[in-house]
Order: C-alpha cells, then structure tokens, then sequence
C-alpha cells in the first residue's frame, strides 16, 4: 500500500490561515479531499494521512469528519493543547477516534525553549497511554532543541516533519546533517522525507539541489524510519504534487523494490498503526 503521510486539507480563511503570505496566492483557497484524490490516483497512492495546519481542536474535529467521509483518508494527526490541565480528559475523549494516529504542535513558530519547556514534555509522554504519535514541526535551527526534547521522551513514537527544514535554497548542510545524525540515534523517531520543494528556491530550483539532504537522511534512517509525504497543498508554492513526488521516487530509484514499497507506504502504516 501506497501512502501519503503528510498532507492538508481546509476551507481557506485568511484570519486562520495568516501564514500562507501574499507570494503563496497559489493555496490561499480551499483545498478538500475532492481535490486530492485525483492527484492520488494518478501517483498510484492508496491513502494519506490528513495532518493539522491550524492549532485548534475545532480543526482536528473538521480533519475527523473528513476522514469519516472519504475512506482514503487513512490517519488524522490533530492537535490538542499539550499543555493543558484538562489534557488527560481530552486524549480520553479522543482515544475513541479510530482514525485519529497522533497529535502535532507547530513547534517552528515557537520561541526558543518551547521544546523544553517541562509542561509541554510532560504532555508529550501523555501520547504514549493512548499509542498516540507526535510529530516533531520544527525549523533547522531548532534541530538542538529537538534532540534534548526526543531524548527526553523514550516511548513516545515520534516522526521529524520536512527534513526539519534545512536551508536547502541556501545550499546548507552542516550543522543540519550533524544534528539528524543525533535524531536518527534515537530509535523511535523516525523521518518524514516531505516539504523540501517549499525549502528551496520556489522558482528555480533543480533536482540536484535537494541530493545532499535526500543522501543524509538514507544513510542517517535508513529505509525502515523514512515515510514519503508530499506536503500538498503547501507544496504547490513551487512544485506540482508530480514534481515533489518524483524528486523522492528518483532518489529512490537505486533502492531495492521491498526498501521502496518501506518508504513509499509500509513505514507510514507501520507507524501510524493505520
């Protein structure tokens, strides 16, 4: 089975949706399953996973409805408030969800320290009662933060968003791959190989640019801890949804057909119990 671990769906709002800027009118619309799904079918993938773009449980509630509606919507990744005092009774109340796999903050706006801060790992271990996972939003320079906070959380299946983000349109690679290499230590966290096109120079970049961070995270995971997602919609600021997807397929291409099928779908099923 084919998946796509990480994509969006929602009904544009420009107050909600404040961070798609005026040089990203490509996505500033609504994007909804009927909108996917094609895409989907034409890249041969069998189901995705619908991940939170707005921190409120109202958007987790709109991605569960989804997911009740459209049978490809295999895993929802939502998010709650993890620090919370009532935190205990909303991962209760949303244990009955089937689809929901995980929870996620977007850490990448937070100031420096959020990470660390011993209310909001007190949360995170919280996950692991109800087998739900965490997935990790983070910017490059926040890659130091991000290994203190999964060392500090030993049970809780965690997966890293969009390479963290490397400054790929700058051509940067140190200390971004020093810092995966440390995250790949970890044994439960894993990779999600996604959102690099948005990294990149949106308008001219070229696939060479993204070889050296698609080499490093291979040989830093290996093909049993990377999971494909294509970042869609977001992605469509600089790539098609056939273009990112090919930047990964031909990184791929060297890899044996079982480390293949790992990437492209058994690990993000693995993963996400879906």
């Amino acid at each position: 089975m084919r998946i796509d671990s990480h994509q969006h769906f929602w009904k544009y709002d420009p107050v909600v949706h404040a961070w798609i800027t005026s040089d990203m009118n490509a996505i500033a619309k609504d994007f909804l399953p009927e909108d996917l799904l094609p895409l989907l079918q034409a890249a041969k993938i069998d189901g995705c996973v619908a991940v939170q773009a707005d921190q409120s449980e109202a958007e987790t509630q709109f991605l569960l409805n989804l997911a009740d509606k459209y049978s490809f919507i295999k895993g929802v990744v939502g998010w709650v408030d993890l620090r919370a005092s009532n935190l205990d009774e909303r991962l209760e109340y949303y244990s009955q969800f089937k689809k929901l796999k995980g929870f996620r903050h977007v850490v990448q706006g937070e100031p420096k320290g959020f990470l660390l801060d011993p209310t909001f790992i007190a949360g995170v271990r919280k996950l692991a009662k109800y087998n739900f996972t965490y997935d990790i939003l983070i910017y490059h320079h926040q890659l130091e933060e991000a290994v203190a906070f999964a060392r500090a959380i030993d049970y809780v299946k965690m997966v890293v968003d969009h390479i963290a983000k490397p400054a790929i349109r700058d051509g940067a690679v140190a200390p971004w791959d020093r810092f995966m290499g440390s995250l790949a230590g970890i044994s439960h966290v894993s990779c999600k190989v996604s959102g690099m096109v948005t990294e990149a120079n949106w308008q001219q970049w070229k696939p060479a640019d993204f070889t050296p961070y698609l080499d490093r995270i291979s040989e830093a995971f290996g093909t049993q801890r990377l999971l494909y997602g294509s970042d869609w919609p977001v992605c469509q600021v600089a790539a098609t949804y056939s273009q990112q997807l090919t930047l990964v397929e031909t990184h791929l291409a060297t890899f044996s057909a079982h480390e293949q099928q790992l990437v492209m779908g058994g690990n993000a099923h693995r993963f996400y119990n879906l």
